[in-house]
């Protein structure tokens, strides 16, 4: 065992399905809460306003999350569709 084995990075689509998952996990638990202790589900207007000019920084966060999100679902998407065409073997090469 004369080499060391080095641990590989995370590509970055899945740090990026990591950070969607958490950030879907946690609206959704923090909503839950919300309407466990209060009864009705949050007032987006209510909260952003709130939270003065810094709601506009969370609404540019939550876009760039919605877009990653997109753009990586169509990555799956495409490499999906590619790899199966790559895949198919002809009958006639059987």
């Amino acid at each position: 065992m004369d080499k060391e084995e080095q641990a590989e990075d995370w590509p970055l689509t899945t740090i990026c399905w990591y950070a969607i998952f958490v950030w879907f996990g946690a609206s959704l638990f923090s909503q839950s809460v919300y309407m466990a202790k209060y009864g009705i589900p949050y007032d987006a207007n209510i909260i952003l306003d709130s939270m003065g000019i810094f709601a506009w920084i969370v609404i540019g966060i939550e876009i760039v999350v919605w877009v990653s999100l997109l753009v990586l679902v169509a990555f799956k998407l495409s490499d999906r569709f590619s790899n199966i065409e790559e895949k198919t073997i002809p009958s006639d090469t059987i």
